[in-house]
C-alpha cells in the first residue's frame, strides 16, 4: 500500500471560523486595501445563472459587477467615514 500525501490545509475546518472569515483571502497588491470583507447572500440557481450570463455579456466578473451595484446602491453618506 502506498502512504498517503498529508493534505491537511487543503480541506480542513479553520479552528477558529470567525476570525477566518474576517481575514478573507490573502491580499493580492493594491487589492488589500479596497476588499475588506466577504459577502454571502442565497439565491436561487436561476438567479445565479442570470447573473453570471449578465456579467459575461458586459465582459466582466460577477464581483466587480456585484460590487459597482453596491456602491451604486448604497454610496458612501457623510459620517461613514469615506
Amino acid at each position: 500500500m502506498s502512504a498517503r500525501t498529508n493534505r491537511k490545509g487543503f480541506a480542513t475546518r479553520p479552528a477558529d471560523p470567525e476570525q477566518w472569515i474576517k481575514a478573507g483571502p490573502p491580499p493580492k497588491g493594491d487589492e488589500a486595501a479596497t476588499n475588506t470583507a466577504r459577502l454571502t447572500i442565497d439565491v436561487t440557481p436561476e438567479l445565479r445563472g442570470r447573473i453570471k450570463i449578465a456579467a459575461f455579456r458586459r465582459g466582466t466578473t460577477v464581483a466587480d459587477m456585484l460590487r459597482a451595484l453596491l456602491a451604486r446602491e448604497f454610496p458612501p453618506t457623510s459620517g461613514d467615514g469615506e
